[in-house]
């Protein structure tokens, strides 16, 4: 293979892994609207299109373990191909956590909130931001923006915290909440976990350019 055809494979998986970032967007956004106008339909979508999700992430394995067979890549060429490995994995279960709020959002179907969400939905729009910025970073080979996003985790950490403490009381000033609370709170977490699972995209970019291992989630 020579270093055109495979700069051009490299080239092909760095956008299958903005089409797998893509689709996890939408994912993101139709499970938020799924739990916030209760749309059992959209639920439905979101759970249904997961396989999409998991068909990219191997073909993506395929194509990089092709890659290294047919070729010996280079260092930088193994830490692009790695990368990408890792990167859909990442997006993989960034997209089971959309799977796992839509289908709470089922089970809080018949549900009336006690307290409209307005928290959780900023929450939501953080984390679907974090997903586009943190590939984008990763396709511009941008360290500094990289960086740059990991500490927006610290905004998650910071809502996290204040609606756990909210739901909390709630629950404690009202045991009929109960069910609710702690399904909301599971969403948070859910929304948590994809912040990190960002914040580990960036890591991977960070290597990526610089060769340097990071541990951002702190």
């Amino acid at each position: 293979m020579t270093r055109h055809s495979f700069d051009n494979h490299l080239q092909i998986l760095h956008n299958d892994l903005l089409r797998m970032g893509s689709i996890v967007e939408k994912q993101i956004f139709l499970s938020m609207k799924a739990l916030v106008d209760q749309k059992m339909d959209v639920a439905g979508q979101v759970i249904d299109n997961d396989d999409l999700v998991d068909d990219l992430q191997k073909e993506v394995e395929d194509k990089c373990i092709k890659l290294i067979a047919m070729e010996q890549p280079l260092a930088i060429d193994l830490r692009n191909i790695f990368t990408s490995i890792k990167i859909a994995t990442d997006l993989e279960r960034i997209a089971d956590h959309a799977v796992d709020i839509a289908k709470i959002s089922i089970i809080l179907k018949d549900e009336v909130y006690f307290k409209q969400l307005i928290d959780i939905p900023k929450m939501f729009d953080i984390v679907k931001t974090m997903v586009k910025e943190s590939l984008d970073s990763y396709v511009e080979e941008n360290v500094e923006e990289a960086y740059n996003i990991c500490k927006r985790d610290d905004e998650i950490d910071s809502l996290y915290k204040s609606i756990f403490n909210e739901l909390l009381q709630g629950m404690v000033r009202d045991s009929s909440t109960i069910k609710q609370a702690s399904q909301l709170l599971f969403v948070c977490k859910y929304l948590e976990r994809i912040a990190d699972h960002c914040t580990n995209i960036c890591e991977d970019t960070i290597y990526l350019v610089t060769g340097e291992q990071k541990d951002l989630n702190e």
